[in-house]
């Protein structure tokens, strides 16, 4: 005895024609392009606003560096060189520098250099920000004279010799050089004037993304909801491999107009340390991006559907 079948025949599906074809693909890599470069901008912008220009935030991200070999050295460094040049001991010069370099070397592991490099970290703070506001020359820096204070009076007290000669000036180790942005600097500057307008300006392009795609899926239209989300994904995980790649080119750009001493050392620090939580935003943009578009782009092709519009590309609609 023949079953009867209560499966409904499939709907022809109406053919898109070349002028929608068209718009949909030239939609879909305009809103890729613009998430591509709205996310290294909006980033940026945040960055500069909440991260250079809050003294806090600036000293909360400084402070660990105190810590770190690589400045410790360079202020050790600095220090000597000055103290030496108002010491002369003859032939005793490379004894008498060994000796305070190990004296100052040891002294920025101490709780009053930690206290003394605060100061020195809003001072900077200070001369970054004007760097990304103003039209100055002023190189940013980080002034060692009450590092510099405090070691003298810590070496004085526990008497070594010639510690009362080291002289207490502005001594300064260079972390970013003005004239060092070039053209560049034009573009920082009004990405700090934009402020966090880029950062809403992005999130509302991915939410008009989003809420267009929930709109189609209550329509019953899964194929271009789904389409939609692919796109944005594919654009956020662009825009922050740009930021990575943006970070990692102005750093070497920033280290190469600093002189190859301990200046770049420590300034490599300083940059890394001020940076990471944008490396951290690339990469967590980038992964985000991926999995939406992987997931979205799997859903659609899992029945054999059609995903896109032009030839060759099938997905489940």
């Amino acid at each position: 005895m023949r079953t009867l079948s209560h499966t409904r025949p499939a709907l022809p599906t109406r053919p898109s024609s070349p002028l929608s074809t068209a718009l949909t693909a030239v939609s879909a890599a305009a809103l890729i392009v613009l998430l591509t470069v709205l996310v290294p901008v909006s980033s940026l912008a945040a960055w500069s606003e909440l991260e250079i220009g809050n003294s806090d935030r600036f000293v909360a991200t400084m402070k660990p560096l105190a810590s770190e070999p690589a400045v410790q050295d360079a202020v050790a460094d600095r220090i000597t060189q000055q103290a030496m040049r108002q010491i002369d001991v003859g032939p005793l010069e490379g004894q008498v520098r060994d000796l305070l370099h190990d004296a100052v070397r040891s002294f920025t592991t101490t709780a009053s250099f930690r206290a003394a490099w605060r100061t020195a970290s809003l001072a900077a703070q200070s001369a970054a920000n004007q760097v990304l506001t103003e039209d100055t020359d002023k190189a940013v820096t980080l002034d060692l004279a009450p590092v510099t204070e405090q070691v003298k009076r810590q070496l004085r007290d526990d008497g070594v010799p010639f510690a009362d000669r080291i002289p207490v000036r502005h001594t300064e180790i260079t972390v970013l050089k003005a004239d060092g942005l070039g053209g560049r600097r034009d573009v920082v500057q009004g990405m700090r004037t934009a402020g966090i307008w880029p950062a809403v300006g992005t999130v509302a392009v991915a939410a008009l993304a989003v809420a267009g795609a929930a709109f189609r899926r209550r329509k019953g239209r899964g194929r271009r909801a789904r389409r939609a989300l692919v796109v944005a994904g594919t654009g956020f995980a662009a825009g922050g491999l740009l930021l990575f790649l943006a970070v990692g080119a102005v750093r070497g750009y920033t280290l190469d107009g600093l002189p190859n001493d301990g200046d770049r050392a420590a300034a490599a620090a300083v940059y890394d340390a001020l940076t990471s939580s944008l490396r951290t935003v690339s990469w967590i943009v980038l992964a985000s991006g991926l999995a939406v578009a992987v997931v979205c782009w799997f859903a659609g092709t899992g029945r054999g559907g059609r995903l896109w519009p032009w030839r060759g590309v099938r997905g489940h609609g």
